[in-house]
């Protein structure tokens, strides 16, 4: 076969891998921006008939309740963060300093709430938190939110302050500075980036997560999940399609500034 008829063959491949990976990524994200802009769109119809606005306002009224969704939502996934911190920021530190017996087994102990699946774990949980009077509370939504998150916050929390150096830390101990101190002036300022990327992957965790949230705070905590799963459920796909779009914001936001955040040589650390 010529030379030319080769490249012209394998460049059209190529083209083709490309369109199908494109079409499988940004797919079902163009028929989430049809159907928010869609006033009438039925099968057989291959696009929306009619265009508009009119389920834009529908969902940003008071009484749509998107917006008491989204502050409750926010308010958790905040929570959470300060929840998952403040659990993980010593253990992490204790993990990436300390010469802990079984340290790769206590890593992989919080690995094991994504090992198996949600929905039975969740069943378990709700019925413990009845009897606690958890469910239908923010406290019980939190604390299973934190469950998730704490994957996150400690792993790469331990590799952050893995990656700091610890002749830093000698160094300050030779100036006179306590452990403590040491922690405080010298370790966290430059673990700080590793956190905050930690910190911004559990509030993302918890932003978009539905399953938890529906078994322990439906219908008494309704996130802005929750409400996209209602609307879908009850056909209304340009709500449900719109509150998606709204989830995807802070998504995209915050994915931004992770990336600035977490540099590969903190990334490298993981698990070491």
């Amino acid at each position: 076969m010529p030379r030319a008829v080769l490249r012209w063959l394998r460049g059209t491949l190529l083209a083709l891998a490309i369109a199908a990976f494109a079409l499988a990524i940004f797919g079902p994200l163009i028929n989430l921006l049809l159907w928010a802009v869609a006033e009438r769109w039925y099968f057989p119809h291959t696009l929306p008939l009619e265009y508009g606005f009119t389920f834009w306002e529908r969902v940003f009224r008071p009484t749509g309740g998107a917006m008491q969704s989204l502050g409750l939502s926010v308010l958790v996934a905040l929570a959470t963060v300060v929840v998952c911190l403040a659990v993980a920021t010593p253990a992490a530190y204790a993990l990436a300093r300390l010469s802990l017996p079984g340290r790769s087994l206590i890593l992989l102990m919080f690995l094991l709430p994504q090992a198996f699946p949600d929905t039975p774990i969740y069943i378990n949980i709700a019925r413990a938190f009845y009897e606690l009077q958890l469910n239908g509370t923010i406290a019980g939504v939190v604390l299973v939110h934190a469950l998730h998150g704490l994957v996150y916050a400690v792993w790469i929390a331990t590799a952050a302050f893995a990656a700091v150096d610890r002749e830093l830390e000698d160094a300050a101990f030779n100036l006179g500075a306590s452990r403590l101190g040491a922690f405080a002036t010298v370790t966290l300022p430059l673990a700080a980036p590793g956190l905050a990327a930690s910190a911004i992957f559990v509030f993302l965790e918890s932003l978009d997560e539905f399953t938890g949230t529906f078994f322990v705070g439906a219908p008494d905590v309704t996130t802005l999940p929750l409400l996209m799963f209602r609307a879908a459920m009850e056909g209304n796909y340009q709500i449900a399609s719109i509150t998606a779009l709204i989830l995807l914001v802070p998504s995209i936001s915050f994915m931004m500034v992770v990336e600035r955040f977490l540099k590969p040589e903190v990334l490298a650390r993981v698990g070491a």
